[in-house]
């Protein structure tokens, strides 16, 4: 496998980001990584580490626009472990170029996206698809929040996330609410003996309205202009 080599981190305060670098089949591609450490549930679509479940890192992978490997779950974890990553982790693909990301925060939320819209659409598409887990763009996103969620929060939060995506689309002049291999990673502290949970995360409780509010400006500031 080939040697990533990190950069500096980003000066982002609750979900900092490390940018790496690699050489892959003699193309240059990029990985952001966040190592979040113990103490966090993570809900993801992800190829990787997805599902409900305690996660110490997310690395958000590009990669070629011709991607054929079938296994991409292991793709992923080897380059985690090559970027250090301990624990069980999350992992997302794409084909857009990681480095153009965009970070935002609101009241304690943080989100980081990455969007590659060359493949765009409308959800409720009358063409049925087969895109693959790393298809000619995809829009990922990863935000966190400093508070325990109840499962059925974290669901809610997904929600959240995606209206919030839907809207940063539209306001940036794109006519669609995403591409056919969206993902998303939503972080919150796991829950402590005696503290508070919060059973709400849509987009009017306290800390769903903050998540919109970063992962819109994220998704909007990581979209490329329309053409």
């Amino acid at each position: 496998m080939p040697a990533v080599i990190p950069p500096p981190r980003s000066a982002a305060g609750l979900l900092p980001v490390q940018r790496l670098t690699r050489l892959e089949e003699g193309e240059h591609l990029e990985a952001l990584l966040w190592a979040a450490g113990p103490g966090w549930r993570m809900i993801s679509s992800a190829v990787l580490g997805g599902g409900l479940a305690e996660r110490a890192w997310v690395l958000n992978a590009q990669v070629s626009h011709g991607y054929r490997r079938p296994d991409p779950a292991r793709h992923l974890a080897d380059l985690a472990l090559m970027a250090g990553a301990e624990g069980e982790g999350v992992g997302l693909m794409t084909a857009a170029d990681v480095s153009a990301y965009g970070h935002a925060c609101d009241g304690g939320t943080e989100a980081v996206a990455t969007a590659g819209v060359t493949v765009r659409g409308w959800a409720a598409s009358p063409t049925q698809g087969t895109v693959g887990p790393a298809g000619p763009g995809t829009i990922n996103i990863v935000a966190a929040l400093p508070v325990a969620l109840t499962d059925a929060a974290l669901v809610n939060a997904v929600l959240t996330v995606t209206e919030a995506k839907v809207q940063a689309l539209l306001d940036a002049g794109y006519d669609c609410s995403g591409t056919p291999t969206d993902a998303v990673c939503i972080a919150a502290r796991t829950p402590q003996p005696g503290g508070e949970v919060h059973a709400f995360a849509g987009t009017r409780s306290l800390w769903g309205a903050r998540l919109a509010r970063s992962v819109h400006r994220a998704v909007h500031a990581a979209l490329p202009a329309p053409v």
